[in-house]
């Protein structure tokens, strides 16, 4: 569970995207978005108020004490893929809820927020929307828990605390409930204000921030009922020494966080190497993930099968890593006969190699029949139809028209209409006839020729930007053996 995920990746700046207007409605759209939820958390403070506008007894000293090791947790964040930050400071919080559930609550959950946000000298409107976050999020817990039944442990009129078992009797199942909204508004608020800004799904963002860790967010439940109960029980100091292995908690969920993010940093260093070898295919595959994506979506894939195709994309000449293909990858020359067979087992290679990583088994298909033709004339197993993977037949749509709108030192990038009477050609030979009709008809085909974000255009652009204008101003001859050899390159 991460309540106190944070919104790295909102920065109102655009100046660098090579499609301003496209940014900055990204960040009106986020922008109007921390406004509703900021609008939503003022609403939800005040039907709290108005549910229990009294300061019980015993009910400062424990937001004080709990508030301090919010802000603990809060100086102790992690990082989250895209830039998010996160911290454990949502089991304090949620202990707070459980123990006073009125509005003293928000309120020292606002004051920690904009204390840490004071702090880390975090801009505006990301400031605004953690703090609203929080607000709504733990001003909707409330309401639940206390719609459900739910009661405050904190004992009133100097009774003794209750037993854990009568705390579980009486604020067990509300306490589930209370539980479950903390975790579906902070997935659901935080998830879309990403994919807002950053123009993916929610679906999306969410798998990648959240799902990696949901079975210890799971396990955060019962952490919290127990630190919540351990407070009332045995006072401030009990407390203070349950925390401490609740540091430990904390560390797991980074490592894990880490561990996945590590993964994925790594299989895109792979990549960058590769690729760093040939100036002129600089962020092919990054590309071709782009454009494999946006064809998955537009033919109705789920998001977990849209991810499958991006990872395969990703990965699909991932066996030119190979020493044999170096000096292949840098021949500006036509190549030989027995260069161009060398070349075709870049697929055997790529498969072999993503077969020996036990969390990569499900791309070995994918990567190993990217260049399978749909009238079973590609290589290297000659398959046909059906036979190829769905991931590899989209794969070799994406291949092609990154090959095809990728400017060359011979030729600027081709055009839209060239591109789909080329598809149109290749219908049922090289390409999926009913892959074709689909993209072809949707209203995602514009999008493949819109600019790329920074993340995948940046890269090749800095690699290639001086070499470009060395080779326009080649012989003739060269550049007609360059273009041979790009168009030998998929």
């Amino acid at each position: 569970m991460d309540a106190a995920r944070d919104t790295g990746s909102i920065t109102m700046v655009g100046a660098m995207h090579p499609n301003r207007n496209k940014a900055v409605e990204r960040q009106v759209r986020a922008a109007v978005f921390v406004g509703f939820v900021a609008a939503a958390a003022i609403l939800l403070f005040w039907l709290v108020f108005r549910a229990d506008p009294a300061v019980h007894e015993g009910s400062v000293q424990a937001v004080l004490l709990l508030g301090t090791l919010a802000l603990m947790a809060e100086a102790w964040q992690f990082m989250l893929p895209r830039s998010a930050a996160a911290s454990i400071a949502f089991i304090p919080f949620t202990a707070m809820a459980l123990v006073v559930p009125n509005w003293v609550v928000l309120a020292a959950i606002a004051g920690a927020k904009l204390i840490e946000a004071i702090y880390s000298r975090r801009a505006f409107v990301k400031s605004t929307f953690n703090i609203a976050l929080f607000v709504a999020m733990f001003g909707s817990t409330i309401l639940v828990y206390r719609a459900v039944g739910g009661t405050g442990f904190l004992p009133q009129h100097g009774q003794p605390p209750i037993s854990f078992a009568d705390v579980t009797q009486i604020n067990g199942m509300p306490a589930i409930a209370a539980f479950f909204v903390v975790f579906a508004v902070n997935m659901m608020l935080l998830s879309t204000v990403i994919a807002l800004h950053s123009d993916r799904t929610v679906m999306a963002v969410w798998r990648e921030n959240h799902l990696p860790g949901l079975a210890l967010e799971l396990l955060a439940a019962p952490i919290v009922f127990l630190f919540a109960w351990v407070y009332v029980a045995y006072g401030p100091i009990g407390a203070c020494l349950v925390w401490v292995p609740i540091l430990g908690y904390r560390h797991t969920i980074k490592t894990t966080l880490d561990l996945e993010t590590t993964n994925r940093e790594l299989l895109e260093l792979m990549i960058k190497s590769i690729e760093a070898r040939d100036p002129y295919t600089s962020g092919h595959s990054r590309r071709v993930q782009h454009y494999a994506m946006l064809i998955a979506r537009a033919l109705g894939l789920s998001e977990r099968e849209v991810e499958h195709v991006s990872t395969s994309a990703l990965l699909h000449d991932v066996g030119k890593i190979h020493e044999k293909y170096g000096k292949i990858l840098t021949k500006e020359e036509k190549l030989s006969p027995d260069e161009w067979a060398l070349m075709r087992e870049h697929p055997i290679d790529g498969a072999n190699l993503v077969a020996t990583m036990t969390r990569l088994q499900q791309f070995v298909g994918p990567v190993r029949h990217h260049h399978e033709n749909w009238d079973g004339t590609g290589y290297p197993d000659g398959l046909a139809g059906d036979l190829i993977p769905l991931a590899s037949r989209i794969i070799m749509f994406a291949d092609t028209i990154d090959a095809m709108t990728t400017a060359r030192p011979y030729r600027g990038p081709l055009s839209e209409e060239v591109v789909r009477a080329e598809i149109v050609r290749r219908r049922g030979e090289q390409f999926d006839p009913a892959i074709a009709d689909s993209i072809l008809s949707s209203p995602i085909w514009r999008q493949l020729f819109v600019p790329a974000h920074p993340s995948i255009r940046g890269h090749e652009m800095a690699l290639a930007g001086s070499t470009t204008v060395e080779v326009v101003g080649a012989s003739r001859t060269l550049a007609k053996r360059i273009a041979h050899r790009v168009s030998n390159d998929r």
